[in-house]
């Protein structure tokens, strides 16, 4: 039960760094554990550190001992975890913040269609890009025979509607508004198919704390798992608590449309969220990012502990 372990009211809380980006709607749960006391309520008392870089640069946050968590994307993380930054997966917390969108009159119906086709991407490295280029792999197309152009993502819109792009893909919550404003088709997200029940965004915490603290690595993770939930079950209230934190001012609205669009109460630990790693490092092998010889069950056990218990 994950309320088995709520500190006692007379307990001393214990102080965690937790990295969040106030641009990005995967991190709405982050603003509504602290808004709500779901931290407090794990006996945590949680020093906030706002982060605007890439989730690459936070997970180096999180293994130089900068902060001892925060939410990324494990496609962009798990090329650096085989590479040895100290930094656990304790937490799946979110599905369907990627999508691959076109003009309506396009002829790119399908993924099978990107083959000899321009797709913006924001970084040749990006999670995003990563994930279609699997997509692509998978249907026995090589990846390099998309052109993949990297543009920053607040322009996708502009070079899609001058001809330069055939098609964008990137993350919400600027592609969930491009789709709405400019009547683009959504041709593909991260929800497909075997994807429909897999994360693409990970709560990390730091390898030390894991291994020195678990109790407190326990209650962060906890304290999150309860604030997706709440998260999944009140979309309405989340958009609120986490609207005026979008430097985009997107309204209240579309932001619990955006949430509704995504699996928040998703919440995979220990094993479950192993099986997920293993399928995302099988994946990565295949479009050559992670090296060919890993041993993917041993690799997501180390980067995956059982933090919960």
């Amino acid at each position: 039960m994950l309320g088995s372990r709520v500190l006692a009211a007379d307990a001393t809380p214990r102080t965690i760094r937790i990295a969040w980006s106030q641009t990005a709607v995967c991190q709405s749960p982050v603003s509504v554990a602290l808004e709500r006391g779901f931290f407090e309520q794990y006996g945590l008392k949680v020093e906030r550190i706002n982060f605007s870089g890439s989730t690459d640069q936070l997970l180096e946050a999180i293994a130089t001992g900068h902060a001892d968590g925060g939410i990324g994307m494990a496609l962009r993380w798990l090329k650096p975890l085989e590479q040895g930054f100290d930094v656990k997966l304790a937490v799946g917390t979110h599905g369907g913040c990627m999508r691959l969108l076109t003009p309506a009159e396009s002829s790119i119906q399908d993924i099978k269609d990107l083959k000899g086709k321009r797709v913006a991407v924001s970084d040749q490295a990006s999670p995003v890009k990563n994930y279609f280029a699997i997509r692509v792999a998978q249907l026995g197309i090589d990846p390099d025979s998309v052109e993949w152009k990297q543009y920053p993502q607040d322009l996708f819109a502009e070079v899609l509607r001058k001809g330069e792009v055939d098609a964008i893909a990137g993350d919400d919550p600027q592609l969930f508004v491009y789709k709405e404003d400019n009547h683009l088709r959504q041709v593909a997200t991260n929800l497909d198919g075997a994807y429909a029940d897999r994360t693409c965004c990970v709560l990390g915490l730091r390898g030390d704390l894991v291994r020195k603290d678990p109790e407190t690595a326990s209650a962060a993770a906890r304290a999150v798992i309860a604030a997706q939930k709440w998260t999944a079950a009140n979309p309405d209230e989340t958009a609120r608590i986490f609207a005026p934190y979008i430097p985009q001012k997107v309204p209240a609205e579309r932001v619990a449309s955006i949430l509704r669009s995504h699996t928040h109460g998703h919440a995979s630990t220990g094993a479950a969220l192993r099986a997920e790693i293993v399928g995302y490092a099988e994946d990565l092998k295949g479009i050559k990012v992670l090296s060919p010889g890993l041993d993917v069950q041993k690799y997501a056990k180390v980067v995956v502990p059982d933090v919960i218990g």
